[in-house]
């Protein structure tokens, strides 16, 4: 899907589209990116690229200095960022996946524009055939109840992604996906597994103040030593970054057969 000439400076907004651009092999084009993206992309730091607001913040000022030929932003948005994106008169591509089939299709996008489309679906190709790795190797093994947080007040279950990315690692997913909940709805669905992966927190959720406060301790996975934070990038990023959170899913879930993975820490107990 190639739309002429590539643009040759991009303005990535949001971690998603900066990973993409990473893996297609495409950095060199990134004129600007978020504090966020450094974050999930360290090796931009050393490329002097200019730091600005990200999808929920941006600024038209910034834009405009930029003087990017694309802007990519993604979910969550303000309204007013949206307006300051349009009033710099930019073009401008806005995603919003929610499911996985989403994500490949905007990985297929970004590819296109890029004039990259093999590179896109290989990329895709390489997600899909891990996930179903895993879902083979899950298949046989007894589905446990999961519950997976994006935020933690208020309480918001994970995205439908992630949900999809459970069900393949061999677990069901507790809650509507992206929906907020009580702490109690959580404590009697009395899950086999809890997760915490909060955007923007990394890998650093209070595991063991939070299920004291929720008054969660009596919840089976609380007494079998099975509450999990999975660094947030790895789940909130949608990307192909995703396939290392699905690792992480899948130790969390069924640690007997699967090894430890990177970015997943877990307590053993709540004192």
């Amino acid at each position: 899907m190639a739309i002429g000439k590539a643009p040759r400076r991009i303005l990535s907004l949001q971690p998603s589209a900066t990973v993409i651009l990473r893996d297609l092999g495409k950095l060199d084009c990134l004129a600007a990116c978020t504090k966020y993206c450094v974050e999930v992309c360290p090796e931009i730091s050393a490329k002097g690229i200019t730091i600005v607001a990200d999808s929920w913040t941006a600024q038209s000022e910034q834009i405009l200095n930029s003087k990017p030929d694309l802007v990519i932003a993604s979910v969550p948005y303000q309204e007013k960022a949206l307006a300051e994106i349009m009033k710099s008169g930019a073009r401008f591509l806005g995603l919003a996946p929610k499911s996985l089939d989403d994500i490949y299709l905007d990985i297929a996008v970004i590819a296109g524009i890029m004039n990259s489309a093999t590179r896109g679906t290989e990329l895709v190709q390489i997600m899909q055939d891990e996930i179903a790795r895993v879902r083979s190797q899950t298949k046989q093994l007894s589905r446990r109840r999961v519950f997976c947080e994006e935020w933690g007040k208020p309480l918001i279950a994970s995205q439908t992604w992630i949900a999809e990315l459970i069900e393949a690692a061999g677990g069901e997913f507790v809650g509507i996906p992206g929906k907020q909940l009580t702490f109690d709805h959580v404590k009697q669905a009395m899950p086999d597994v809890l997760i915490a992966a909060w955007c923007g927190a990394g890998d650093r959720v209070p595991l063991e103040k939070i299920v004291r406060a929720r008054e969660w301790t009596d919840i089976p996975a609380v007494k079998n030593g099975r509450v999990y934070c999975i660094r947030d990038e790895y789940l909130n990023t949608p990307a192909p970054t995703l396939v290392q959170g699905l690792r992480a899913l899948a130790a969390a879930i069924h640690p007997e057969c699967f090894p430890h993975a990177e970015g997943l820490r877990c307590i053993s107990r709540v004192p």
